[in-house]
């Protein structure tokens, strides 16, 4: 069954790769993107996001740019892993649409002239446009299917911090406004991402189409440093989205980090906690295969 979907994200590699699958798999619907500034600012993620629209001929899916800072806090990058264009190089085209503002009262506006609960978001970065959607319309907010988030980490250290991991330490008070929501959500976090990995006879394997080549040219800029392998950590959202059986899943109590330490964002499970469905193990040559196909 198709499934309507919007992508709310920074891209970002990782994120572009993602967009590019979702964009091809027959699963889904992709009705719009919206975009929080996260990796590398909110112009950049916003220009990203239209430019691979218009690169693979997509130009009718509309742009909406949302949060340019987080909830509470200063904001934080990525820029050390995407570059400074968030795409290591990679050269789109200039987006064919220009991107609108105002992502969160498009969010509001879409989910309530649809059904309720016929619409998922598919969250790639910060969850700050969510938060903001759960704050200024709650009514709106719950009309989302499913809300499908890569952040966190359960067990496995973090990227930001000690025990964080960046998109929730991006924006804690954001996590914490969206765990504490009735959505229905998903967390994939660092357990499971690290282990769906890319390696440079895999990222070959996806030149052919035009959609394959620029995810193939995305990820040899991931491959950077002489690295033999990296993590696909936002293409787990959709791979989760689109084939749940690949993934186990468990219910975690958590609650969040909202200090000013180096782990905020962190979760740390506690009785008290909010309940939150969190995918904790992958079939990993599953995933791979399906990632892949959509690219045939």
């Amino acid at each position: 069954m198709t499934r309507r979907v919007i992508i709310d994200t920074d891209p970002g590699l990782d994120d572009a790769v993602a967009i590019l699958f979702a964009l091809n798999c027959p699963q889904f619907e992709v009705i719009g993107l919206t975009t929080v500034a996260g990796n590398i600012g909110l112009e950049r993620t916003t220009t990203n996001a239209g430019g691979l629209l218009a690169a693979v001929g997509r130009s009718d899916i509309p742009v909406f740019s949302g949060a340019a800072m987080a909830m509470a806090r200063d904001n934080i990058d990525a820029i050390v892993i995407h570059g400074d264009d968030g795409l290591r190089g990679v050269t789109l085209p200039p987006p064919m649409v220009a991107a609108r503002a105002g992502a969160v009262d498009w969010l509001a506006e879409t989910l309530m002239a649809a059904p309720s609960g016929s619409i998922d978001i598919l969250a790639l970065g910060p969850l700050t446009n969510i938060a903001h959607l759960i704050s200024h319309h709650p009514a709106a907010a719950g009309r989302i299917g499913h809300l499908v988030a890569m952040g966190g980490t359960i067990f496995e250290p973090g990227n930001a911090g000690p025990g964080s991991e960046f998109n929730f330490a991006s924006d804690p008070e954001a996590v914490a406004t969206v765990l504490h929501s009735d959505i229905r959500t998903t967390i994939v976090p660092l357990d499971v991402t690290r282990r769906v990995r890319a390696d440079r006879d895999y990222v070959e394997a996806l030149r052919g189409g035009p959609a394959g080549t620029i995810a193939a040219d995305l990820l040899t800029g991931y491959l950077q440093d002489d690295r033999q392998s990296r993590p696909l950590h936002d293409p787990c959202v959709m791979l989760l989205a689109a084939e749940p059986a690949l993934f186990a899943l468990e219910v975690h109590r958590l609650t969040v980090n909202l200090g000013d330490d180096a782990d905020a964002g962190a979760l740390t499970e506690s009785a008290n906690g909010s309940p939150v469905v969190v995918a904790m193990r992958v079939d990993v040559a599953g995933a791979l295969a399906l990632l892949a196909s959509a690219f045939d």
